[in-house]
């Protein structure tokens, strides 16, 4: 029932705002799907949450006992998020634990969230925010991790928008730090339709991801491209780069992509293929002739998607 004025009730979880932590503010305003040439789109300095468009710090606690593991010692709640830019009334800051704010937005505590690899531009708050819009309020807690023997490759296919996506690959001693999504069901459910050339799997027990201050995580899902990973022309796998960059290189080294698309240029190349389905499939198809595709059984992607 609405009251007497006719207006709806108010929320009793109203939106978060934090002058001066808009993603604006903070430089992290365009997201990939709008500008193809910024993939993976910029990441955050550190771990915090995602929230309503802004990003709030966040850090380990380390006052209270540790559990025996970072998935119990972060399902547990021991991260405490800096609300000082936030309204007092909203979270009750400067500082507070992490479930608490979770539970004033009425979103589910971290004991409840899945933690997913972010290994391309899911680790751009920008990104997130334009996945998520429609379907799921933005609510994420965004951790970084150590990952050992895996890094971000370059997947053998071109997306919609026009550029070559990240793509998990295996580099036993390889080390390098991704963020962490901790995603409720509402918020999985929304972010699994939008990676049609990708498989959700389990990190494979030869790479690992550890939470600083907290230890390893026993389980950690990612995912995976359908489509496997391009190589250079040795065969080793290309690491993954700025689209500008990595774009420029592919064309350098791949007549036939420059004869196929027609483009000299990264801007060329993301001119035509975002606007040519056929093209981007004939790129996928141009790729496997060339050899320049490796796929690593120990990465199951699943059944091929359409591009």
């Amino acid at each position: 029932m609405q009251p007497a004025s006719g207006r709806p009730p108010a929320s009793p979880h109203p939106r978060i705002t934090a002058p001066g932590r808009e993603l604006r503010s903070l430089g992290f305003g365009d997201d990939p799907i709008a500008r193809p040439l910024t993939y993976p789109g910029r990441l955050p300095p550190g771990s915090g949450l995602l929230v309503d468009g802004c990003f709030l710090g966040l850090h380990a606690d380390h006052r209270s006992p540790a559990p025996r593991s970072a998935d119990q010692a972060a399902r547990t709640g021991r991260w405490m998020l800096d609300t000082s830019a936030v309204a007092p009334h909203a979270f009750g800051g400067p500082e507070i634990p992490l479930d608490d704010a979770l539970r004033s937005c009425g979103r589910p505590l971290m004991a409840d969230r899945r933690p997913i690899l972010a290994v391309g531009s899911n680790g751009s708050p920008a990104q997130i925010v334009r996945k998520l819009a429609g379907r799921a309020r933005v609510v994420v807690p965004m951790t970084y991790a150590r990952v050992d023997g895996l890094v971000a490759g370059a997947s053998a296919h071109v997306s919609r928008p026009g550029y070559v996506p990240a793509a998990p690959v295996l580099e036993p001693g390889a080390s390098t730090e991704l963020v962490v999504l901790w995603l409720d069901d509402e918020q999985l459910a929304a972010v699994d339709a939008t990676e049609p050339n990708y498989h959700r799997t389990r990190l494979p027990a030869s790479a690992s991801a550890s939470l600083p201050g907290l230890g390893r995580l026993r389980a950690c899902d990612l995912y995976v491209g359908r489509h496997g990973c391009l190589v250079d022309q040795s065969g080793a796998p290309i690491r993954l780069a700025g689209q500008q960059e990595l774009l420029a290189r592919l064309l350098a080294t791949s007549p036939g992509l420059s004869t196929l698309t027609g483009a000299r240029t990264p801007e060329e190349f993301v001119a035509r293929t975002r606007s040519e389905p056929g093209l981007r499939d004939a790129v996928r198809r141009l790729w496997r002739r060339e050899r320049r595709v490796l796929v690593q059984p120990e990465l199951p992607a699943g059944p091929t998607a359409t591009p």
